[in-house]
């Protein structure tokens, strides 16, 4: 199969605080793009307030724009733009950028295994307000290096763990965020089901002490699994939707979050 089926699920998740993975084991190819627009919403029917489980329930919309290039075969680099909608408080949320590399490659009959790293960037596009459970993030810059392994057969199923480290400035505790990821990459079709989790070093709990509290402090922990289809509509575009659920954590809500969003592959050739 070519590589890079598939390519665009990047995009799923990483244009929000609770993102489905920061990368993928995909890469687009020297000169080929991909663009997404998409949006989703986020049902919270509880909040996780340090080991308390609250009635508290939020809504969340969002709509995000994404982009990533190919600079060489093995080396992606990748922006996304986040407009969330949380109650009263809408803003830009975080920008974030990320650049991949593949550093190692082994290929075996009918399977392959990648070794990648990715270090990425984060900082806040606007000056939204912090100090309530409506809060669309936590004003963080954040600096993430990343080592992924890609395990791929021949028939387009395939595995992939991703881990880092968060390292947050000003007073947000630094995290460790991993994501394992099983599915298939077709040329006609793609679907995956991922797990999720993020711990946090550090870090105080809504309703903690002390107080008033400096809602920056918060340390959010979770577990969460989800799932994405992709379909290729013609020729450069496709369509995905993804379904996810936060099961469990720490100073975050407790629910189910949907994603749709339309893709476009900008390619320099037809090899990929």
């Amino acid at each position: 199969m070519k590589k890079g089926i598939g390519l665009c699920i990047a995009l799923l998740l990483t244009f929000t605080v609770i993102a489905q993975g920061s990368i993928d084991g995909f890469y687009r190819g020297k000169g080929n793009a991909t663009f997404v627009l998409g949006g989703g919403y986020k049902k919270g029917n509880a909040y996780f307030a340090g080991n308390d489980k609250l009635d508290i329930g939020r809504e969340e919309f969002y709509v995000s724009l994404f982009g990533s290039y190919g600079i060489t075969n093995i080396f992606d680099v990748q922006v996304s733009v986040p407009y969330t909608e949380i109650g009263p408080n809408k803003a830009f949320q975080d920008i974030r950028f990320f650049a991949k590399y593949r550093f190692y490659e082994q290929q075996k009959n009918s399977a392959s295994f990648q070794l990648s790293t990715a270090l990425g960037f984060s900082t806040p596009l606007s000056n939204y307000t912090i100090g309530g459970l409506n809060d669309i993030g936590q004003q963080a810059t954040s600096l993430e290096p990343i080592i992924m392994g890609h395990y791929q057969l021949d028939t387009g199923w395939f595995v992939t763990l991703q881990t880092g480290y968060a390292f947050k400035f000003d007073e947000v505790p630094d995290a460790l965020p991993t994501t394992l990821k099983l599915g298939r990459a077709l040329q006609t079709w793609y679907f995956d089901g991922y797990y999720e989790s993020q711990y946090s070093f550090g870090g105080i709990d809504y309703r903690g002490t002390p107080r008033p509290q400096n809602f920056k402090e918060f340390a959010v922990d979770y577990h969460k699994i989800g799932g994405t289809i992709f379909k290729p509509l013609f020729k450069n575009f496709g369509i995905y939707g993804s379904v996810s659920y936060v099961f469990a954590g720490r100073n975050i809500f407790q629910g189910p979050g949907y994603g749709l969003g339309l893709v476009y592959d900008l390619k320099k050739n037809n090899a990929e």
